[in-house]
């Protein structure tokens, strides 16, 4: 082989090296730490699902988990389909908006008993 080939394959060489240390590499270690994160689930553990369901774990078979989405409804996901455990700081910004919401619908409840009309409904 003389230099004008090793010319040629060289930048060749160097660009699947820059591939497996900046594409491959990452992305194993990011599957090793999934699959560690979901093989560690435990009972009481609150998941978010790949999907974006928050849930919390009622029990764990071989390869199932037991997700309790609401008081009383319990839905059976892969491990694999866990995308993370959410710590409590991570609380889900729906829950936010939903007790917001509920304290606007008890205030229009009351306003209501309360014989009050709101402006939109008034007839002139």
């Amino acid at each position: 082989m003389d230099m004008g080939q090793l010319g040629s394959i060289l930048p060749l060489i160097l660009l699947v090296v820059v591939f497996y240390f900046l594409l491959i590499r990452p992305q194993r270690k990011r599957q090793q730490e999934a699959i560690r994160m979901q093989n560690s689930l435990t009972p009481g553990a609150r998941v978010m699902t790949t999907t974006g369901l928050f849930g919390t774990v009622v029990a764990v078979d071989n390869e199932d988990v037991v997700l309790e989405v609401a008081p009383g409804v319990e839905t059976r996901w892969v491990k694999a389909a866990i995308g993370r455990v959410v710590t409590p700081g991570d609380a889900p910004a729906g829950d936010e908006a939903a007790s917001d919401e509920e304290g606007k619908n008890e205030s229009e409840a009351a306003v209501d008993r309360n014989g009050d009309q709101d402006s939109s409904t008034k007839q002139s």
